[in-house]
């Protein structure tokens, strides 16, 4: 028997779904922009989300509607011609690169923002993509010219997670110093400046479920937020003939090794975990300061340590089909692209929600809450006891579900998908 009020859920989702697929529908029968202006105030190709700003305009660039593309440098071997990137690598913005990282950056993020603001002002395009902390001018020139917009999120709405991830450290480098601290301070991106970054903009571009939700749990609106993923190349990034013929228990962790990927809870996991003889922990990435006293405290690099360092790594897919698992407990991310890269791989993976999609729990690897050493403890148990047959299906598993929802064709196609929908929003608001 129906209980009073059961209806009610029901019809809101039904009503709901209706308006996504009406929605779907304008999108489709949108029109791309004809001319887009880009900025970013990282560099155009390269790694991270270099990669991401490269691989983002071969969407706009192959459809013909790339008009100029803003950023430090461009690293993409000619594949996207010099003649659409307006290079900020030998800006006066180079004259701060004494000033900590906080400032120093922030400094970029200003000049990128001011540059990008000019040119909307100078082009005739008839569409702005931008990134979340450099384009506040940018986005209210496009506001005041009827330009549509979308702005991409690197992790998750600035409110969640942001106070305590980008704690600036005391001034410490000499120019900090020479610079009034009035001066200096204005040359920090801050929370309210973001925020008003995503009142301005008509989409938001979310990396994985768990960033947007953030979004939504601020009161957005859900059509507004647009999942857009990550990517790898499935090219590059294959299976091995054969799984690793030594038959030792190897997991590797790909990242910058900081706190924030959880790599001082992998380090507590593995040496409490119970494993098989030889069994060893890769850690492929740059470690900075704030993760040494924890590879101190588990005496890595020491003779007998079951875990090595390996640093940062040109060729990474080497180390993915040489593993058995990979092991990315992240308290905070976008989406990891290593994550994407593993599956790529054919490696099964033990994970967070919060390290982006790519793994299923139970099909192609397990997830494990945040900042719960016990719990990654135990599925590090659990993949080491998995028979082969077991592992191979995890394998083939992983593969299947990079190729088909994790490759740069599919994340090309959402890319041309957002710009539709961005479009289909600035028109529905007037």
């Amino acid at each position: 028997m129906q209980q009073p009020g059961a209806a009610q859920p029901r019809i809101t989702t039904l009503v709901r779904d209706r308006a996504a697929a009406a929605l779907a529908a304008q999108e489709v029968a949108s029109p791309l922009p004809r001319r887009v202006l880009y900025a970013t105030s990282a560099r155009i190709g390269g790694p991270g989300l270099d990669l991401v700003a490269h691989k983002t305009l071969l969407a706009p660039l192959r459809h013909g509607f790339l008009g100029r593309a803003i950023g430090y440098g461009n690293r993409t071997g000619g594949e996207i011609p010099d003649r659409f990137v307006r290079s900020l690598r030998w800006s006066p913005v180079r004259l701060l690169s004494g000033l900590s990282r906080p400032f120093y950056y922030g400094a970029k993020k200003h000049y990128a923002d001011w540059i990008a603001a000019r040119e909307l002002r100078r082009g005739r395009y008839d569409f702005f993509h931008g990134w979340s902390g450099d384009a506040l001018r940018a986005l209210c020139v496009a506001r005041a010219r009827g330009i549509p917009s979308m702005l991409e999120i690197p992790t998750w709405h600035v409110a969640h997670g942001f106070g305590k991830w980008t704690e600036h450290a005391p001034p410490s480098r000499l120019l900090d110093h020479c610079l009034p601290a009035r001066w200096r301070d204005r040359l920090l991106v801050t929370q309210r400046r973001i925020e008003e970054e995503y009142a301005l903009t008509d989409l938001i571009l979310a990396r994985s479920t768990r960033a947007r939700e953030t979004f939504l749990a601020e009161g957005i609106a859900p059509e507004k937020v647009f999942y857009i993923g990550e990517a790898a190349d499935t090219a590059r990034f294959q299976p091995p003939r054969e799984p690793p013929a030594d038959g030792v228990f190897r997991a590797i962790f790909v990242g910058a090794l900081i706190r924030r990927k959880g790599v001082h809870l992998l380090l507590d996991a593995w040496h409490r975990a119970q494993l098989p003889p030889g069994a060893e922990l890769l850690l492929v990435g740059f470690p900075h300061e704030e993760i040494r006293p924890d590879l101190a405290r588990h005496r890595v690099g020491e003779k007998g340590s079951t875990v090595r360092v390996v640093g940062p790594a040109a060729r990474v897919e080497d180390y993915f089909r040489q593993a058995t698992v990979h092991i990315f407990p992240s308290l905070l991310e976008g989406c990891a692209k290593s994550t994407c890269e593993a599956a790529a791989c054919g490696l099964p993976q033990i994970t967070t929600r919060e390290s982006g999609d790519v793994v299923v729990d139970g099909i192609n690897g397990f997830t494990v809450p945040p900042n719960d050493a016990a719990a990654l403890q135990a599925a590090i148990e659990r993949m080491a006891q998995l028979p082969a047959a077991r592992l191979g299906e995890m394998r083939a598993a992983a593969r299947r579900r990079a190729v088909e929802e994790f490759s740069w064709e599919k994340f090309h196609a959402r890319t041309l998908q957002a710009y539709r929908r961005a479009g289909e929003l600035h028109r529905r608001r007037g």
